[in-house]
């Protein structure tokens, strides 16, 4: 018989790994403290939880993903209070300082915690097309491939824990400078007038695509942030842990040092709530571009 799930934190990540727990057979228990966003779940066969210690006492395994350290670490003190061993796999971005307090209150407690940060966006997470960077306990980790597998394409174990975190910062820092360096491309494309609808379309068959280019470059093209899959205030919080990851080891960082200003401006522009496809926008203003382009019309000599 397969344990309960808890899932703590139901945003884009969190609702969609529930979601998809879910409809793979598992029994889910969810709690947010946006209790719009649990309704929603809940209509769509989550169980209900009046709080963390609630979860907590139903579940034996639980999920937590959520945007800052300190929600992470009072909900990691509300399940330390609940009696009986639980597994808590913490898949957040957090700084390594954060995630080992979070392994001390739990371990203190009698229960198992994971490092198991998460490798994808929200749009990704909705397909399952997600990867997990697991470390901390192999026995736990090997028990719960199938259950991590419920909600990813692949499951890697990286050993002590703390070293998924250190490999999500690393595949982050990517990310980020493949973010702007798509929106760069993709400002030339309008410059030089062509169809960004097309430049999608042939970057992605061609040597200079990335995965980040092929999410990233079309909500460019349409010029829609909306329907954020990681917002773009968030998606600051990380860079700043990176950051702080990255110097602490005296470890140059000088391409992602120069897209925070970038990401910063995009901000400032009212973009904090939208996807981080936006940082387009400012690029697009340096470049004087718009939208509105002909793109029949040749480009002038």
């Amino acid at each position: 018989m397969r344990a309960v799930v808890g899932v703590v934190g139901l945003g884009i990540m969190g609702g969609a790994i529930a979601r998809n727990l879910g409809a793979a057979g598992w029994q889910v228990f969810g709690f947010d403290t946006d209790r719009r966003r649990q309704a929603e779940l809940v209509g769509q066969g989550i169980q209900d939880a009046a709080s963390v210690a609630e979860l907590a006492e139903r579940a034996q395994i639980i999920i937590s993903s959520l945007p800052t350290a300190s929600a992470v670490h009072c909900t990691m003190l509300a399940i330390a209070a609940v009696t009986g061993r639980k597994v808590i796999i913490e898949s957040s971005t957090l700084s390594l300082e954060d995630k080992l307090e979070v392994k001390k209150t739990l371990y203190a407690a009698g229960h198992i915690a994971l490092d198991c940060p998460i490798s994808g966006t929200g749009a990704q997470a909705v397909v399952k097309d997600l990867v997990v960077y697991a470390s901390g306990d192999s026995g736990a980790i090997a028990t719960l491939r199938p259950l991590l597998l419920g909600f990813s394409r692949r499951v890697y174990d990286l050993g002590e824990f703390g070293n998924g975190s250190r490999m999500k910062f690393v595949a982050n820092l990517l990310v980020a400078i493949h973010n702007v360096a798509a929106a760069e491309a993709m400002v030339l494309a309008t410059r030089a007038r062509l169809d960004p609808h097309k430049v999608v379309e042939l970057v992605s068959a061609g040597a200079g695509t990335s995965r980040v280019f092929e999410l990233r470059a079309p909500p460019m093209a349409e010029g829609r942030y909306e329907c954020a899959t990681m917002k773009l205030s968030v998606w600051q919080e990380d860079l700043a842990i990176i950051s702080k990851f990255a110097n602490g080891l005296d470890s140059p960082i000088p391409l992602l040092s120069a897209t925070l200003p970038l990401y910063a401006a995009a901000i400032a522009r009212g973009h904090g709530d939208h996807d981080t496809a936006s940082v387009f926008t400012v690029l697009e203003h340096m470049a004087g571009a718009g939208r509105g382009t002909d793109w029949s019309r040749p480009v002038a000599p």
